[in-house]
Parts: structure tokens; sequence; C-alpha cells
């Protein structure tokens, strides 16, 4: 009997047509496409790890899959197989205003966490504009660095259910407790008091084995997430900067004590992209805009809203009056009206597809990496140098900083953008990328979510954590059919 046959009695849709195929073959990467023998859609956790023991006991490749939008080529079927696309699993479980957390499927997207999460009064911490169509799962367990740096944790992960390579299904966290269940509410009796909120454990964290694995360690079928209230209040303020150092030490000394929800460093050519009404007007804005522009939104949740952010206001005013008096942090930046409502809205709600990243030219390629603030300014200087000695534009390269635990570090994102229909410039855009970042590392840039042609050179240079990594492949994925060919496997 051949596989399509098999896998349509495991799950309720699955296909081997050419057409469906094709969907899976190409991202939005510089990578090639490769192309899977078979789909399937399933609904269920069962269905899942049913595909899964069929691929393990005839040691068939998978690659799962849940955004409706690929980016950095983690899903490209590199050596065919069955994908598993989880679109269909969509279901928000549950949401716990008192215990401040959501338990969700991985097909569920940005657009539908922020419109059910908005009819409660909370919110998830996001990253900057993550595309609506995208999964939060699958973004929250590639560490996708949140805007948000205001609370002490840097990620929002609780409790999993994982599915492992050989089709057994695992609970981690506290979602493990004896007595939890699927539907884990009070009217189904099989309510636990620990809700699934704590990542830890049982034993483990397995939960960090998962993150960051591009679906090569398990598959996971539902997350617990930590959530927040939405805010009352919100205030946007802009400050013009052109020296990052100097911006550095500003943050560095507000972000310790609370100040800010969202802060964002945003250089001219990523700004004037995000906030362009069409394509036309990013040349203009470009001219227009400081070199680099801080964001800092204050915020006031439940209680006392406008007194948390009148204490705001005084502490920034009274830093800025003191300590940075070269800082000018105003509610509006000079010579554009109506910014801070239009950012604001950004910084607060998903990005409907398809990213603003493809206004200029049609397609774009991201290198971000996680350094400390004060070396920005030295790696925004080593790709000067590195794209000056190549016919791209550096003129059109798009730089964003983002804070991270009160300025202790931050992700640096460089995005070039280009025509998907140039293969000259893809080729220069990836030499540029290639060279650069090799650089960045030899300066001490940690390239910790690794894609594209980068990975082969960070992964040689930590030969001891890779070896660990293999490792561990083989305890959870002994066979190696979850998404070979990615990582370092």
């Amino acid at each position: 009997m051949s596989m399509i046959n098999e896998l349509e009695k495991l799950v309720a849709k699955a296909s081997d047509k050419a057409a469906d195929l094709e969907v899976y073959a190409k991202d939005m990467s510089l990578l090639p496409a490769g192309y899977a023998d078979a789909v399937v859609w399933p609904e269920s956790t069962e269905e899942v790890s049913a595909v899964v023991k069929y691929a393990y006991e005839n040691n068939i490749p998978v690659v799962p899959v849940s955004s409706q939008t690929h980016m950095y080529g983690s899903t490209i079927p590199k050596q065919g197989g069955i994908v598993i696309d989880m679109k269909n699993m969509n279901k928000i479980l549950e949401i716990d205003l008192k215990h401040k957390f959501v338990r969700f499927q991985p097909g569920v997207t940005w657009n539908q966490m922020y419109e059910e999460l908005d009819k409660v009064g909370a919110r998830i911490m996001m990253p900057f504009t993550p595309l609506g169509n995208r999964s939060v799962l699958s973004d929250t367990l590639d560490r996708c660095v949140i805007t948000n740096t205001v609370y002490d944790y840097g990620e929002i992960t609780q409790s999993l259910e994982i599915v492992w390579g050989d089709g057994s299904v695992f609970r981690s966290g506290s979602g493990s407790v004896h007595g939890f269940a699927a539907d884990n509410t009070p009217t189904h009796g099989l309510y636990t008091p620990s809700r699934g909120v704590d990542p830890s454990g049982p034993g483990l964290d397995f939960y960090r084995i998962v993150q960051g694995a591009q679906g090569t360690m398990g598959i996971i079928t539902w997350m617990s997430a930590k959530l927040e209230l939405k805010s009352q209040i919100d205030k946007i303020y802009f400050a013009p900067i052109d020296d990052l150092d100097y911006a550095n030490e500003f943050l560095y000394k507000i972000m310790p004590r609370r100040i800010g929800q969202e802060i964002v460093l945003l250089n001219k050519v990523d700004l004037a992209t995000v906030i362009a009404d069409t394509v036309e007007d990013i040349p203009e804005l470009c001219t227009k805009l400081p070199e680099w522009t801080l964001a800092i939104v204050l915020s006031g949740v439940k209680r006392r809203p406008e007194e948390k952010i009148a204490y705001e206001e005084h502490y920034l005013t009274d830093v800025i009056n003191t300590t940075f008096k070269d800082i000018s942090l105003k509610p509006a930046l000079p010579g554009f009206p109506g910014l801070g409502r239009k950012l604001l809205n950004i910084l607060k709600t998903p990005w409907n597809a398809p990213s603003w990243k493809t206004k200029p030219y049609g397609a774009y390629e991201d290198m971000f990496f996680i350094a400390r603030p004060e070396k920005a300014s030295e790696y925004v200087e080593i790709l000067s140098k590195v794209v000056a000695k190549h016919t791209y534009p550096h003129t059109m390269v798009g730089a964003y900083i983002q804070p991270i635990e009160h300025n202790r570090a931050c992700q640096i994102e460089f995005t070039f953008f280009y025509d998907p229909e140039n293969e000259a410039e893809k080729e220069e855009i990836a030499a540029i990328v290639y060279e650069a970042g090799i650089e960045m590392m030899n300066n001490g840039a940690q390239f910790t979510r690794p894609y594209g042609n980068l990975v082969p050179v960070i992964y040689d240079r930590a030969g001891g954590y890779t070896a660990t990594l293999k490792r561990v492949k083989g305890i959870f994925d002994e066979k190696n059919i979850l998404n070979p060919g990615t990582l370092c496997f």
C-alpha cells in the first residue's frame, strides 16, 4: 500500500498532489527549494502522534509546519518526507486571567490571539510587527524577542505538550502533573491547581530542549504562555538619535527602573519603510527622518494608570535634565504629525501579511543576533564596511535594535531589501550576510537563532555544544526523522 493511502487512514486530510507540495517547497529565504513526498493536515494531538509513529516505523522524515508565512528556511523539506501542517489545530484552549496565562494550539495566529485576548482585556507579549497569519506558538518557540521590556521574563513559554520522534506524547512543566488533561477546566472535573503555568520539569527543563530547535527535537501540539492585562492608557515618546552609545547609556539608566513598556530603536530606513503608506514615500521619509529614532511607550494598566504614567514621565524628565541633556524626548517627532498614534498602533497589534519589509522591492533577508548594547555602534560600523565592498546600496539597509532584560543585552537586526527576481542581487546579499556575520561573530555577536548560510559556521565554532545537541537529539529523535538537514542535524 502506498504512503499516501497509509496517511489517509491516520488523518482527516492528506495529499501528495504536486500543487499541494509546491506550497511547502520554498519560503521567503534565500535557501533552495525542497520537496516533500506528502503533506497531512492533522486536527488533534492523536493524529500528529499517529503520523510520527508511522514515519518512525518507516524511517521517513517529517517536517512540522504551523504558520501560513515562512521566512527563514526552517520548514523547507530538505530531505523529502511528510510535511505535518497543523494550521487546522487552531483552538485557544483556555484563557485564565487570574493566573495570567493562555493555552493554545500551534495553528493559532497572532491575529486570532490578539482578537480573542482583546475581548477580555488582556494581551500577549509580541515581537516587533509579528505577521498576523503566523503561528504564535512557532514565533514563541523560536524565541523571537518581544518589544515589551518592563517584565523580568524575557520569554513567555510555560508548559508544553510535545510529540517526540517516536510518536510518544509528553507534557512538560506543571502540565505534567497527575490529573492534568487537555481539557483542564473545573467544569469537566479535570482541574488541577498547577494550571500548567510552571515551565520547569519534570526533572529537566524540557521546554529548553524544544525552544529554538526549529522542529528538530519534538512537535508541539499545545503551549501555555504568559499573558498580561491590557493597558488602560498609553503614551508614546520619541527621541532622535545620532549617537547609539549615548542612547544605550540612557536606556541602561532608565530601564532597570522599569520605565517604559515597549522600547525600540529603529534606523531611518526601517522606520521609513514601516510607516510609509506607499513604496514611493520611502525615499522622501528617509531624507527627513533622523539617523535613528528611539520610541518609548509608557503604559498604565488597571491600577492607577494616570499615576503610573505621571511617575514615569517625572523620572524621565529628571534623568534628562540632570544627566542626559542631549536626549530630546518628546510626544511627537518634529515634522511627522500623527506618527505617535500610527507607531503606537503598530507596536500594539500584529501586522497583516505581507510583511512591511516587502514594500520596497518585494522580498527581504534578515540577519539578527544577540549582543551587548554598548557594542551596537561597532556592529553597525562593521556592516557598513562590508556593504561598501559590494554594489548593494548602504542607504537601503534597515536596522532595528531591541533592548532585552533592562538593556543588559539587545537584539540587533539588519534587513536587506531585494527584488526576488534579481538573482545577482540575491547572491550579493547572501555574500554580505555571510561575510558580515563572520565578522560580527569575531567581535562577540551571539547568533542564538541560526538560519541561512551562517548555520554551518555557527555550529563549527561551537563544537562541544554541537556534539551535545546531537547526543540530545539521539535521545528524543533516535532515527533523526524530525526536520533532518536543519540546524546541525
